[in-house]
């Protein structure tokens, strides 16, 4: 595994060796297309310039400076070096783990991005990164820690995933929105017994295991279906726009959900059924 920072996570007089590699493709926020802007005339790439309306003029590189706009047009200037002074000269390589807490307890609204920890690849230094792993297992405990990267400070959290350690790191708690408006619009509403007992018919038909691979996307699959169209000089047809929905009562899309979900159940069922189990009633009928 390509890891892209080598360090080790440290606690008391701990140290275990690991290294950091990405859990997702770089480009996993975006879609797997990227596009350029290009003049309709000509369909050449555009350049965007750096200019100033004050000179009326292209500007160079070596002459922007960063601002910080503390009124309407007014700023404080902060030079690079201004920047460079308060970086973490922080050298020691090392993930300091400050608590162990119940994994259960972090809210996944704090997670920014998901890294892998890979251990190292001497024998001898794989023992207590699986000593560590086991432990957290077993206790259900995930690690609060803070290292530094490229002069930046991360907090972070590590945690089991499988049989490997994952590393996430956090937003601080000022980057995360409240939403006590949304539980005080909540507590207000009240809703009544059957319709609790339908809503719970519904969920209850729908339970099933967490598929990975059911993880896609339509749109990234339609773009490239729309692109390798033009490509072949096809014309691209557009969808029909979609019926309002309509409005109907809240006990009666109740009823009709749990309705279409006990028409859909042979169907599912026999979906789910294993293919040995149905070969085997076919011959004790035969037989």
């Amino acid at each position: 595994m390509r890891t892209i920072w080598n360090g080790s996570i440290s606690f008391g007089l701990v140290n275990i060796p690991v290294g950091l590699a990405l859990a997702t493709k770089p480009a996993a926020r975006q879609s797997d297309v990227s596009f350029r802007t290009l003049h309709r005339e000509c369909l050449t790439p555009i350049k965007q310039k750096r200019w100033c309306p004050v000179h009326e003029r292209e500007v160079e590189r070596e002459e922007l400076v960063k601002g910080w706009e503390v009124a309407k047009g007014e700023f404080v200037v902060v030079e690079e070096a201004d920047l460079e002074a308060i970086m973490q000269l922080d050298d020691s390589k090392a993930i300091e783990i400050t608590r162990f807490v119940d994994a259960a307890e972090v809210d996944p609204v704090y997670f920014d991005r998901t890294y892998y920890l890979a251990p190292a690849k001497e024998p001898a230094a794989q023992r207590p990164y699986v000593l560590l792993l086991r432990a957290m297992q077993e206790t259900d405990k995930a690690a609060l820690g803070r290292f530094v990267r490229q002069g930046a400070e991360h907090l972070c959290l590590i945690r089991p995933k499988g049989d490997a350690l994952a590393l996430e790191t956090m937003f601080l708690a000022e980057d995360v929105n409240s939403q006590a408006e949304i539980e005080e619009a909540v507590s207000e509403s009240k809703v009544k017994e059957p319709e609790l007992n339908l809503a719970r018919q519904v969920i209850d038909s729908l339970v099933g295991e967490f598929e990975p691979k059911e993880l896609t996307s339509e749109y990234r699959q339609n773009l490239r279906t729309m692109l390798e169209a033009k490509l072949a000089g096809q014309e691209v047809a557009r969808p029909e726009p979609a019926p309002e929905t309509p409005v109907i009562d809240l006990m009666e899309a109740l009823r009709r959900s749990v309705e279409e979900v006990k028409d859909a159940e042979p169907a599912r069922k026999a979906k789910a059924a294993p293919k040995g189990g149905s070969r085997k009633r076919v011959a004790a009928r035969k037989s």
